[in-house]
C-alpha cells in the first residue's frame, strides 16, 4: 500500500541539538549512519543527559565536519543558541559548554557497547529494573508511589494525566539511558508522518505544529486520502522507504522536549498536553531496520 513519499530527511549529530536535513542517505541496521554520534553527560549525576535536563541544548544545532563512514563518529561543529560556535576537538570545549549550560558537562562520542558504565542510569530503581527478577515485576513496581513520581518527572506528566506504559518499551532503556552502544532514545530509527501533524494542528490550532519539536529521522508526505494519526496503528506492520525496509515496533512516547523552545519556536506546554489528550501520548513511530539501503528525497513509501 502506497503511503506517501519522503518529505524530509533529518540527522542529529549531537543528541538534543538541532539537526541537519539530508536529501539522501545510506540506512544501516544502527539507523542513519552518524546520526546521535555525540551526547552529554551531566558531570553532577554522572548520567548521558537531555534536552528535557538542559533546555537550552535544543537551541543549540551541531553539524558534522565531515560524511561518518565505516562507523566512525567525526568531529562536529556547535553552534550555540548566543551565535557563538565550538568544535567537540578544542581544548577547553568541555568548560566552555559548562560555562554556557550553567551546569557540569561533557561532550562524550559514541562509547562501545561494553563500556555500561557509561550508559547506565544514574537511579538505584533503574540499576535494579536491569535485573530479571525486578523487571519481571515491572508493572507492579511501577505502582510504587515514588517510582510514579520519578516516571512522571521524566516524561513530564501533569497530575492528571496518565502515564506511560514503560513495559511496551525495550528492557534495557529502563535501566541505561539509551541502548548501549548508541545514544538513541530507544530505536535506531523514528518515522513521523504529515497526516498526523495535521491531524494535532486540528486539535489544537494555536500551536505550532512544526516537525523540528519531534525530532524524526524521516518525514512522510503521505497521500491526500490518508488522514489522521496512521502510523499508531503500524506496530508489527513493514514500512518501505525507498530501498530501505523498517519494522515499525512501537508508537513514540512524548514527554517534555516536544514543549521546549527551539530556534524561531517558543516554549508551548500546550504540545504536549495535546499529545497526552487527544493522541494516547504518542505521536509517531519507532523501527528497527531490517533491510538496509538507501534512501533519497521523494522516495516512495510503502507500508507491507
Amino acid at each position: 500500500m502506497l503511503i506517501g513519499t519522503i518529505k524530509q530527511i533529518w540527522r542529529y549529530p549531537v543528541k538534543s541539538m538541532g539537526g541537519e536535513t539530508l536529501t539522501e542517505c545510506t540506512v544501516g541496521h544502527r539507523g542513519i549512519p552518524g546520526d546521535r554520534g555525540w551526547a552529554f553527560r551531566d558531570e553532577k549525576s554522572r548520567e548521558i543527559t537531555n534536552g528535557k535536563n538542559i533546555p537550552l541544548l535544543m537551541q543549540s544545532s551541531a553539524r558534522y565536519r565531515n560524511e561518518p563512514i565505516n562507523g566512525e563518529i567525526p568531529p562536529v561543529d556547535i553552534k550555540l543558541s548566543d551565535g557563538s560556535t565550538i568544535s567537540s576537538g578544542d581544548a577547553e570545549v568541555n568548560e566552555r559548554l559548562s560555562k554556557f549550560f550553567g551546569k557540569e558537562v561533557s561532550l562524550w562520542p559514541l562509547q562501545p557497547a561494553s563500556n555500561k558504565a557509561h550508559y547506565r542510569r544514574a537511579s538505584v530503581i533503574s540499576r535494579l529494573i536491569g535485573f530479571k527478577l525486578v523487571r519481571d515485576q515491572l508493572p507492579r513496581l511501577l505502582r510504587l508511589r515514588n517510582v510514579e513520581s520519578q516516571i512522571r518527572d521524566a516524561f513530564s506528566r501533569e497530575p492528571d494525566e496518565p502515564i506511560p506504559d514503560l513495559t511496551t518499551l525495550p528492557a534495557e532503556v529502563l535501566e541505561f539511558t539509551s541502548p548501549p552502544g548508541t545514544y538513541f532514545d530507544a530505536f535506531p530509527i523514528h518515522v513521523l508522518t504529515s497526516a498526523s501533524l495535521a491531524a494535532m494542528a486540528r486539535t489544537n490550532p494555536d500551536a505550532a505544529w512544526d516537525v523540528r519539536r519531534f525530532r524524526p529521522n524521516f518525514l512522510i508526505e503521505t497521500e491526500p486520502t490518508l488522514e489522521g494519526l496512521i502510523e499508531a496503528e503500524w506496530a508489527g506492520r513493514t514500512l518501505r522507504l525507498g530501498s530501505v525496509e523498517l519494522k515499525c515496533e512501537i508508537p513514540t512516547v512524548r514527554c517534555g522536549m516536544t514543549i521546549q523552545a527551539q530556534e524561531g519556536l517558543a516554549k508551548d506546554s500546550s504540545i504536549l498536553r495535546s499529545i497526552v489528550k487527544d493522541a494516547d501520548q504518542n505521536l509517531g513511530i519507532y523501527g528497527n531496520v531490517s533491510k538496509p539501503g538507501q534512501v533519497a528525497l521523494n522516495d516512495p513509501v510503502e507500508l507491507l
